[in-house]
C-alpha cells in the first residue's frame, strides 16, 4: 500500500490524451470519462508517490507561475479519489475545513484556476454486439458457429455483418 501523504496516480486501464490545458481520460474498468482541466491535470501527473502534498503545490506554483497552496492539491486530490484516478484512497486533510469553505477560501485568495475534474458515463459502443473478432472471410458465418458470426465479414475492421 502506498504512503497517502505521497500520492499515486493510477495508470492502469486507462486512456489518456493530452490535448491544450486539459487531460482526457477514459476508465476502461468503469466506462467513465474524465476531463481535467489545467490545474487538476498538473496535481494529477505529479502524484508519484514520491511527492508529499506541499511538494505538489510547489511543482503546481511553479508551472503555473502563481502561488498554490496546500489546501488547493488537496481539492484536486478529493476529486482524484472520487473518480478512482488514483491508485489507493487518500485520507483528504483539508485542516477541518468543509470543501465548501475550502473552495471559497481558495476562490478568493487564488489567481490560478480551481481544480475540476468532470465526469461522464460514455455509451456503450453500439458496434459492440457485432464484433466477432474476424480477421478472414473464414472466421464468419458458418465456419465460425461458436461466435455466432453471419455469413459476410468486414475484415478491414474485424466486424462481421
Amino acid at each position: 500500500m502506498n504512503n497517502p501523504q505521497y500520492p499515486v496516480a493510477r495508470s492502469t486501464n486507462l486512456v489518456i490524451q493530452e490535448v491544450p490545458n486539459e487531460v482526457l481520460i477514459f476508465d476502461i474498468d468503469t466506462n467513465k470519462a474524465h476531463c481535467l482541466n489545467r490545474t487538476a491535470a498538473l496535481v494529477w501527473k505529479s502524484c508519484d508517490g514520491k511527492r508529499s502534498v506541499n511538494d505538489i503545490a510547489k511543482l503546481v506554483g511553479s508551472e503555473t507561475g502563481e502561488q498554490v497552496s496546500d489546501d488547493l492539491v488537496w481539492l484536486a486530490i478529493d476529486q482524484l479519489n472520487e473518480t478512482n484516478l488514483l491508485e489507493d484512497q487518500v485520507v483528504v486533510d483539508l485542516k477541518g475545513q468543509s470543501r465548501r469553505d475550502a473552495l471559497k477560501k481558495i476562490g478568493l485568495a487564488s489567481m490560478i484556476a480551481l481544480p475540476i475534474v468532470a465526469s461522464l458515463a460514455a455509451p456503450q459502443n453500439a458496434l459492440a454486439n457485432l464484433s466477432c473478432g474476424c480477421t478472414t472471410s473464414a472466421n464468419c458465418g458458418t465456419n465460425n458457429p461458436a461466435q455466432n458470426c453471419p455469413a459476410t465479414c468486414d475484415t478491414d475492421i474485424g466486424l462481421c455483418r
